[in-house]
């Protein structure tokens, strides 16, 4: 067993509620997740199982009173395994891969006969084909993503000194040795 006595006498006044192998399942769960927003979600639950009250849980973990309370009612309403599960992603793509590659298609093929491509005329058909506007970060993205943006390196810096101006400015060394 993983757990003490006295918190299987915890568990057993809540009968109604949990099992042991409910909280064998939990305990698993928790040494399994890798992810901080999940762990602090599952530490609720497992000192909710322990027996503990719901205002001291909310003081433990930095949680108020009312989320420990709709965290505790999603756990029984959905289960520990979607409760556990990581429901949070970053893509918010505006079109799906397929589509955003159809239109660097035409592009790429530009760009192969010498034709300067700039991100203003990508957006532009990425704008018609999507039927809204969409801001020029997205773009870059979408550029990176698909690794379709070429940084060429200037030929001289902007604030170059002329090469009469060079040439002016350096030593005149003379020829005799001494």
């Amino acid at each position: 067993m993983l757990y003490n006595v006295p918190l299987c006498k915890q568990i057993e006044q809540r009968k109604n509620e949990v099992s042991p192998c409910e909280y064998e399942l939990l305990l698993c769960k928790i040494k399994q997740n890798k992810l901080k927003r999940v762990d602090r979600r599952l530490q609720v639950i497992k000192l909710y199982l322990q027996g503990r009250d719901k205002q001291e849980i909310a003081d433990k973990t930095d949680f108020t009173l009312r989320w420990v309370n709709n965290l505790i009612k999603s756990y029984k309403k959905q289960g520990l395994e979607e409760f556990a599960r990581h429901k949070y992603g970053g893509n918010n793509r505006a079109m799906s891969v397929a589509q955003e590659e159809e239109i660097l298609a035409k592009f790429k093929d530009d760009s192969e006969d010498g034709k300067l491509v700039v991100a203003h005329t990508i957006k532009k058909a990425f704008d018609n084909k999507r039927g809204k506007n969409t801001g020029r970060g997205y773009i870059y993205m979408l550029l990176k993503r698909h690794k379709a943006r070429k940084i060429m390196p200037r030929p001289a810096h902007p604030k170059k000194a002329s090469d009469e101006a060079i040439e002016a400015s350096k030593k005149l060394t003379s020829d005799t040795g001494s």
